[in-house]
């Protein structure tokens, strides 16, 4: 069956208006990103091991002292933007990275007061998510929350590393992103919309960073999750077919009418 000019005309401008109709219901191939502010972290220490530091403005990756960071986001909003945006499920994480401001040393306040070294750190997904932050500061600490004597208890065999190690250069100022590699329970946390558990430590014998924490009282030093998503290629290829039949079928009834 061959179509008139004039048919073909009308299937090509209507399926440009096909594709425009697809990019305003979101199914275009852009990326959306969502970033997201802890809902809880802290940092644990090898050398106090009994207390919790849940409620200072810092966190800190030491090799001297064993200094660990935990940090727990809720991915819910995120999942429900993506959603709304691209149609639920009908999107696929394309990356993932972690920003965190780095904090001046603090004479006064251990740990924060140890000179800042340059070094690496790895990160890791925790399969469990359970842990508590708690309210214990270095001036304060309390033992109602995570600690790095029951740190153990919340890794398992199912945690993932995240990529890395992860370069901290010395800064005692500015923010430094790291892409983090997607583990599929990562993945399968932002498809789901639960929590998701990071743990940083330290990679080498040399590192002191001292990231601000949440409980920073400047919010945009908080640390950051950004997660970046596109449209699953198979949900627009469907709709444009779906278009396409449609369209080649009216302009079938065109010509013979």
């Amino acid at each position: 069956m061959r179509l008139h000019r004039s048919a073909k005309y009308s299937v090509i401008v209507s399926l440009a208006m096909t594709l425009a109709w697809a990019a305003d219901l979101g199914y275009a191939a852009a990326e959306l990103t969502v970033n997201l502010n802890p809902s809880a972290d802290a940092m644990v220490s090898f050398d106090n091991g009994n207390n919790n530091y849940g409620g200072a403005g810092n966190l800190s990756v030491t090799a001297s002292g064993g200094l660990q960071s935990l940090l727990r986001f809720d991915t819910w909003s995120a999942k429900a933007g993506f959603d709304a945006t691209f149609g639920a499920g009908n999107w696929q994480v394309q990356g993932i990275s972690l920003k965190l401001t780095a904090a001046a040393p603090n004479p006064s306040t251990w740990p924060f007061n140890k000179t800042l070294a340059a070094g690496q750190f790895s990160a890791s997904w925790m399969q469990n998510d359970t842990w508590v932050e708690g309210a214990g500061t270095p001036n304060a600490p309390t033992t109602t929350g995570i600690t790095y004597n029951d740190l153990s208890s919340y890794l398992g065999p199912g945690d993932q590393s995240l990529g890395g190690p992860f370069n901290y250069d010395g800064s005692t100022t500015g923010t430094a992103t790291y892409s983090l590699t997607p583990a599929s329970g990562l993945l399968d946390d932002v498809a789901a919309g639960t929590l998701v558990s990071l743990r940083l430590l330290a990679a080498d014998s040399v590192i002191n960073y001292v990231p601000n924490s949440r409980n920073n009282p400047t919010a945009a030093k908080w640390p950051v999750l950004s997660i970046t998503v596109v449209p699953e290629p198979s949900s627009l290829v469907v709709l444009l077919a779906a278009g396409l039949l449609g369209l080649l079928a009216y302009a079938c009834r065109r010509r013979r009418s």
